[in-house]
């Protein structure tokens, strides 16, 4: 008797572990930490480390992998985490181009992703089967345009110059922007550079001779203040816009006193304390601005780490619906269960805007999820 008791003990044993690992939900996440899109994966990151242990109320493990900014390491690396750790989900990359150059392994292995990348492109247009397994977190540069444009209108400006990345970022939002802008503004030139760029002094100069009484920079993270010091060295005084790209600590630190008074949109999370209190997103942002300088400082919140750290509070929400189906984590059942349940969410709050996500719409913001900022005193500000 002793010895079925024993061995029953041992199978109970070696029955816990696995019962636990059926239940644990695995993450993969690729970020940029290192190479040109570093300032935005640091800060992706950060906010990465403080997602609970738990998504859905159930155990969850994070695998988090470094693309280097290059696009076949993120496919590599997005190929690993669905063919090696069996993840349930990918949150990331960083950028446009990996974004869509992993779309092919979402298809392939039936994986949802979570990008951190703004460009639209991304899970547009739906009718493409690929991007049915694609969501983002970033407000579309549609709507961030529309806010810069109404800004622009406001202030009465009328001529405008564009100069942005030579790639998919820069494709978009000049798309964007060029449409926004409609009939109310003149874009006089348009010009463009890459990441890596060291010196812009030719393109400057084409858009100065353009007499434009404002410049928008298409950029993101730190390149994105060569064009604007540049401008400033060469004598332009006009106003200078850029998008919800720079917003990263590097950026304020490069730029200096050349980005002191920079308009830009961002989501609401970025100026959390600042906002009106009758703006829906505040409550929430500001918990997350609390949480994220308990543990990184004072003023270091920026974008990325708000949309990061949405991904978790949309996941979470998503993952709780995703089990009710009955479906196990680590199967293709509870990835097709979790990718709808993301395409279901309703009126979730996170710290840059409001998620109403449809099978129409794999984003899911609206007018909600952007403000404009303006750099004030080597910080970002809500500009009022």
């Amino acid at each position: 008797m002793s010895r079925i008791l024993a061995r029953y003990a041992c199978a109970v044993a070696l029955a816990v572990p696995v019962l636990s690992a059926q239940a644990e939900i695995v993450i993969g996440v690729d970020v940029s930490t290192t190479g040109p899109a570093a300032a935005i994966g640091i800060q992706t990151n950060n906010a990465i480390r403080l997602w609970p242990n738990t998504l859905g109320g159930e155990p969850a493990r994070y695998v988090v992998l470094d693309d280097g900014t290059d696009v076949s390491r993120a496919v590599k690396n997005m190929r690993k985490l669905t063919s090696e750790d069996k993840v349930d989900a990918i949150v990331g990359p960083n950028t446009t181009a990996a974004a869509l150059a992993g779309l092919d392994v979402l298809a392939e292995t039936k994986t949802p992703m979570i990008a951190l990348a703004a460009s639209s492109v991304i899970v547009e247009p739906l009718s493409d089967p690929k991007r049915a397994w694609a969501f983002k977190m970033p407000q579309n540069d549609s709507l961030m345009a529309t806010v810069l444009v109404e800004d622009m209108k406001k202030k009465g400006l009328k001529n405008v110059a564009f100069i942005g990345f030579a790639d998919s970022y820069g494709d978009s939002w000049w798309k964007e922007f060029s449409a926004a802008a409609g009939s109310d503004l003149k874009i006089v030139a348009q010009e463009r550079f890459q990441r890596t760029d060291a010196s812009v002094v030719g393109q400057v100069l084409k858009v100065i001779a353009a007499k434009p009484d404002a410049v928008l920079v298409a950029g993101a993270g730190t390149p994105s203040a060569l064009p604007q010091k540049t401008l400033l060295e060469r004598g332009y005084t006009g106003a200078i816009y850029q998008t919800h790209g720079i917003g990263t600590l590097e950026f304020l630190q490069v730029g200096g006193k050349d980005v002191e008074g920079t308009l830009f949109p961002t989501g609401p999370g970025v100026v959390a304390r600042e906002l009106p209190d009758s703006n829906p997103v505040k409550k929430v942002a500001v918990e997350f601005a609390d949480k994220y300088e308990r543990q990184y400082g004072p003023n270091t919140l920026t974008q990325f780490a708000g949309d990061a750290y949405g991904a978790w509070m949309l996941l979470d929400s998503a993952v709780a619906r995703a089990l009710k189906t009955g479906a196990k984590p680590g199967t293709p059942e509870f990835r097709l269960a979790l990718r709808d349940a993301l395409e279901s969410t309703r009126d979730l709050v996170v710290p840059n805007g409001v998620l109403n996500i449809t099978k129409d719409n794999h984003q899911g913001f609206d007018e909600r999820a952007r403000v404009m900022g303006i750099v004030k005193n080597g910080r970002f500000s809500y500009a009022e």
